[in-house]
């Protein structure tokens, strides 16, 4: 009987999917009860071969999105729960053994945790995932990512899986179906590894311009939420108040005589100063001076990076 069928969609992993891979190999877990199934985009690398010598069931599926190789892996499998991991992640030894105690949870839609940054994390990676990791050890959540994500197989296919036209945010849409057949778990001691995080701000500018690619059509091509438009709408907000800030200033100039431009210092107030609260308010339960200052400046690159990539889209 298999109860987890781990599909992995990768192109030109060969480093990260053998580290994987060998992670998965390592779980103190009964392995006659999980499958392993990497589903490869047209890899011109070693990924397909190292997936082969990893012992790995591999699917060679070049023209998909990653919606479609994962929604492709779960019709190749046969366990009685589909698990969503990236190739660029490793697990605990005890990551199997922590979601075994959900099987067969009538309650439960999904289940899994947010991946957690590497032991070398760099403080780009250390402060984003400072707001993205869950309170408490165990929580019920609107959604979870597809990097570390289990839902049972009857629920996957009563939702008809993943949506193959986004690009991103795929996971997102997923859940919001999910949300309708049972709770969203998130469990800390379901861990996965997620080495493919930004390391740095150039890097973290364009995963997040990449990310933004599908809001748009999601939010008024696919389902209209309300409580998505935020995310469209403040991002292109930022963008806009940034745009009038610059001219303004370039047009008049910082002072106004002798004294500081009243104008100049309303709309930076007006800008930055939402921004600056909300970066130690998403820190208010481990308080740090310092944290809180470097959210800020990841949450201007987000916004602009997001903003950036909705205006283009609009």
């Amino acid at each position: 009987m298999i109860d987890f069928s781990i599909i992995i969609p990768a192109k030109n992993e060969e480093t990260n999917i053998a580290h994987c891979l060998d992670s998965i190999n390592a779980v103190k877990f009964d392995h006659n009860r999980f499958e392993v199934l990497v589903v490869d985009n047209g890899s011109i690398d070693r990924t397909v071969d190292v997936a082969n010598e990893k012992n790995a069931k591999v699917f060679v599926q070049p023209d998909l999105t990653i919606s479609g190789l994962r929604n492709f892996g779960a019709n190749k499998s046969i366990g009685k729960v589909l698990v969503f991991l990236d190739a660029d992640c490793t697990v605990r030894q005890n990551w199997l053994d922590a979601a075994e105690g959900y099987l067969g949870d009538s309650n439960l839609a999904c289940f899994g945790s947010p991946p957690v940054v590497p032991d070398d994390a760099t403080w780009v990676q250390k402060t984003w995932f400072s707001i993205r990791k869950k309170k408490s050890p165990v929580e019920d959540v609107e959604w979870l990512e597809s990097m570390n994500m289990f839902v049972p197989r009857e629920t996957f296919l009563a939702v008809n899986g993943f949506n193959e036209r986004l690009v991103t945010c795929e996971d997102y849409d997923l859940s919001i179906r999910l949300q309708k057949h049972g709770r969203i778990i998130a469990d800390q001691r379901i861990i996965a590894v997620h080495h493919g995080e930004a390391r740095d701000l150039a890097n973290f500018f364009r995963k997040e311009r990449w990310r933004a690619t599908s809001n748009r059509e999601r939010l008024v091509g696919i389902e209209f939420n309300l409580r998505e438009v935020p995310s469209l709408v403040l991002p292109i907000l930022y963008c806009l108040l940034a745009l009038v800030f610059v001219v303004y200033l370039f047009l008049f100039g910082l002072f106004d005589g002798s004294r500081i431009n009243s104008t100049w210092v309303f709309l930076l107030l007006l800008w930055q100063v939402p921004l600056l609260v909300l970066s130690f308010w998403k820190i208010r339960q481990q308080f740090c001076l310092f944290t809180g200052l470097q959210l800020f400046v990841l949450l201007n690159v987000y916004f602009y990076a997001r903003g950036l990539a909705c205006m283009k889209k609009c």
